[in-house]
């Protein structure tokens, strides 16, 4: 696929994607929906890839669903835009083995801001504003926003984000556990960029899995995921990754890990 409105790019193990559609502050239609799924499902299948960037061009993030394509009487209802724009993009993102690491550098507005809060590790610039937007025109959050929010601060604060859609600065964002950190404006893309070189570094295999890990604890007993914790060491004890970071305990020097 020909991408028209991201920009994709591979170096140094990492893939760097940015959202560009910036004269509408990278809201979401159809065919950029399209390419970012296309793109995510390309870095998964690229085994020259571990960790993938998620950012945009210029002064916002993304301001979530484009009202353009939401009214025209022509195009695709409501419940058509959730179910193929952006519930395949968190399922994407949330399903792929490797990091994904989000730099916010704008206004993260409905969908764009759930679809930052689902990325494994999320930067934000300080000047970054995070809303819940839907409330404004009379909607619900979607992107998995009635998912990530209770878990990630609690149900009384995601309803107040949900039902009130205040604007929430990124340092208070960081605060209450919606992202990891925050950097000043010229800043971020650096910051990000090292912490995609670290996690570069890091066995590919036991990330995926802690990934795995996470996500089915949301759902599951004590017991079960105890269970899985059994499962998936196991698999991650197979990786040569692991017999790489034995080894080089043992030797006392910095392993080298390959990345299976």
């Amino acid at each position: 696929m020909k991408y028209v409105f991201i920009e994709y790019e591979v170096e140094s193990l990492i893939c760097t994607i940015r959202l560009n559609r910036p004269d509408v502050l990278n809201s979401f239609h159809g065919p950029m929906a399209a390419e970012l799924q296309d793109a995510l499902d390309r870095t998964a299948n690229d085994p020259h890839i571990r960790v993938v960037l998620l950012t945009a061009n210029g002064r916002g993030f993304c301001a979530g669903q484009d009202l353009a394509e939401a009214i025209d009487p022509n195009g695709p209802d409501i419940k058509t835009i959730v179910e193929t724009t952006y519930n395949p993009i968190i399922q994407r993102i949330r399903n792929l083995a490797k990091p994904v690491v989000c730099a916010v550098n704008g206004v993260a507005a409905g969908a764009g801001a759930n679809i930052a809060f689902a990325c494994d590790i999320t930067l934000a610039s300080t000047q970054a504003k995070f809303i819940q937007s839907f409330t404004h025109i009379g909607l619900i959050p979607d992107s998995g926003g009635t998912w990530f929010l209770p878990r990630l601060i609690g149900l009384q604060r995601a309803t107040a984000l949900a039902m009130l859609g205040d604007k929430l600065p990124a340092e208070e964002a960081k605060n209450l556990g919606l992202i990891w950190d925050t950097a000043e404006p010229e800043e971020l893309l650096d910051k990000a960029q090292k912490l995609c070189v670290r996690l570069s570094e890091l066995p590919m295999v036991g990330l995926g899995l802690t990934k795995k890990a996470f996500l089915l604890g949301q759902e599951q007993s004590l017991d079960q995921q105890l269970q899985t914790e059994a499962l998936l060491q196991a698999q991650a004890a197979r990786s040569n990754d692991h017999k790489e970071g034995v080894q080089a305990f043992l030797e006392k020097r910095t392993p080298k890990f390959t990345g299976n």
